[in-house]
């Protein structure tokens, strides 16, 4: 991973968080945006402008890339890059925990 991607994405926004945890299987837009509404019970709700602007800065990047279309919808999916940017955050995500924990 180069020292622009390790820059540009971590930390991350929760919209690149969660998009590149839905990438890990095959999805297409709508989709990431009705499965994060479900995995956080409705408190985010990705904008379809940020979320296609996402999806196709991380396809230029390398983190998710084409699979196919379906019904005219393009699903993407995570590359190796991706998990190793995505593996990076969950990582300082569970640092920022630990030491919350451990502040207390």
């Amino acid at each position: 991973m180069n020292s622009h991607i390790k820059k540009v994405y971590v930390p991350m926004t929760e919209t690149g968080f969660y998009i590149l945890l839905c990438l890990k299987e095959p999805n297409h837009g709508y989709g990431i945006v009705q499965r994060v509404e479900n995995m956080t019970e409705g408190e985010i709700r990705l904008s379809p402008g940020t979320m296609y602007g996402s999806l196709s800065k991380m396809e230029k990047d390398g983190l998710i890339t084409f699979v196919r279309e379906e019904d005219k919808r393009k699903i993407y999916q995570i590359t190796a890059l991706g998990t190793q940017v995505l593996d990076l955050e969950l990582k300082r995500i569970e640092r920022l925990y630990k030491n919350a924990k451990e502040g207390r």
